[in-house]
């Protein structure tokens, strides 16, 4: 046997063996890396795509200590740099145990950072009612702009505060739980409709509700599990669920404009391996299914745009030429399939963020991604290209959310280690049962 063979089929061991030390809930996870061995020069590359992708969290935080704004994280960079998102921080937060368990930085080091984080959230950092302010100015911790009191976003930056307490323990888990009781979803809610409101700001009040499937479903197992505000598990079965597919594959239920990362971004904390709802939904099982269609989607549009293919999918909200898009998405969309924009543009997170749903599909994405040179940078790959314009257009910058949600999903393929975490925490447990989320 050739010596490459050999190495290669003892990492395929190593990574069983790791995968087995895991609970039984990742069972799904383990027959999906099985499924992807055989790809090492995708796993090098992953590997390293995960080590830059902590990098933008790491050096992109406000480190001045005397700071009111210590530990908040950058929207992107290198654009707005005095701009940080909360759920950038969420995912920083989560990223601070990945690196200290990887050794890419010392774990008292990775400590320190996230309590004076969690600090700045629960001393300094501007709120309504536990509620963050989406964007937030990097040196004083105060609200940016007009921006909302977004729920989504301060749920992302409570499952990183979640995920950090867990894994360093002590004061890191104390403060997290103080910012978790502190939010009173009761006050989030519509008891009308039984839904969140989509946002809020002090000058519009509320607008808007859940009232479609996306990325929400963090925000229902927050709320049950709370224990100083809880609200009604059962708005998990109070938005719209509509069903359909695409191209004849399996149906599901699927988003309003068809962008990938609403199927992924609960799932990069949330353990739903194995599990269903109480109308019989398995929510993991949908993720499957919608990143194969979208997928299938860009395989077929590939004639008429040559960013896309086999290798290049997974259309999320991203950067685009005209500014920020969040409506790239893929059917099925809206009522009618009509409601995803495309115009050739793709994010690179989109397929990376679904590779714990669609190894091969994914890692063969990665490799396609590191061919284009242009695509590369500081941080691993910028935040979205599109080659079907001339001349092709890269962006900028990279995005918080876009690094974090393909640090997160590639750990989880990797080793499960997020949701090995966050899944200790007996508020989620609570949570997910209060909503009738239980193993099939």
């Amino acid at each position: 046997m050739k010596t490459g063979g050999l190495k290669r089929q003892l990492l395929a061991v190593l990574a069983v063996l790791a995968a087995a030390a895991l609970s039984g809930c990742f069972g799904e996870t383990r027959r999906h890396q099985e499924q992807a061995q055989g790809l090492p020069a995708a796993e090098a590359l992953l590997d390293r795509e995960s080590r830059l992708s902590f990098d933008f969290f790491w050096q992109e935080a406000n480190t001045d200590e005397g700071s009111d704004g210590y530990g908040l994280i950058r929207d992107r960079a290198p654009g707005n740099p005095h701009v940080s998102s909360i759920a950038s921080v969420g995912f920083g937060l989560t990223a601070l145990a990945i690196g200290a368990e990887r050794k890419w930085v010392g774990r008292k080091e990775a400590e320190e950072r996230a309590i004076g984080t969690l600090s700045t959230l629960l001393e300094r950092a501007e709120h309504v009612n536990g509620f963050f302010y989406h964007f937030l100015q990097m040196d004083t911790a105060r609200r940016t702009g007009n921006s909302e009191v977004s729920i989504i976003d301060t749920a992302i930056a409570l499952n990183g505060a979640i995920t950090a307490g867990e894994y360093f323990g002590g004061e890191t888990k104390q403060i997290a739980e103080q910012l978790y009781r502190r939010v009173n979803w009761e006050w989030y809610r519509d008891p009308q409709q039984n839904m969140f409101y989509m946002g809020y700001s002090p000058e519009e009040g509320f607008q808007g509700h859940w009232d479609f499937y996306a990325e929400q479903l963090m925000l229902y197992f927050l709320a049950a599990g709370s224990p100083t505000f809880p609200a009604d598990p059962d708005m998990l079965y109070s938005f719209v669920r509509h069903t359909g597919s695409y191209g004849g594959g399996e149906p599901f239920i699927h988003a309003w404009f068809g962008s990938i990362f609403t199927y992924q971004f609960s799932h990069a904390w949330f353990g739903l391996q194995g599990k269903s709802d109480k109308e019989g939904v398995d929510w993991w099982e949908n993720s499957i299914r919608a990143s194969r269609a979208s997928r299938q989607f860009a395989i077929d549009q590939s004639g008429v745009y040559n960013t896309f293919g086999p290798a290049a999918w997974g259309l999320t909200a991203s950067d685009a030429p005209h500014g920020y898009e969040g409506l790239y998405g893929a059917p099925p969309s809206g009522y009618s399939n009509d409601a995803h924009r495309v115009d050739g543009t793709l994010a690179p997170a989109g397929a990376l963020g679904s590779i714990v749903f669609t190894p091969e599909e994914s890692l063969a994405a990665l490799e396609h991604y590191y061919n284009i040179s242009e695509l590369v940078g500081e941080y691993g790959l910028k935040d979205a290209y599109n080659t079907a314009r001339s001349p092709a257009w890269f962006a900028a910058d990279v995005i918080g959310i876009d690094k974090g949600i393909t640090l997160l999903m590639a750990e989880n393929y990797r080793t499960g280690f997020v949701w090995e975490w966050f899944m200790k925490n007996k508020y989620v447990q609570h949570g997910m049962k209060a909503a009738g989320v239980t193993e099939k």
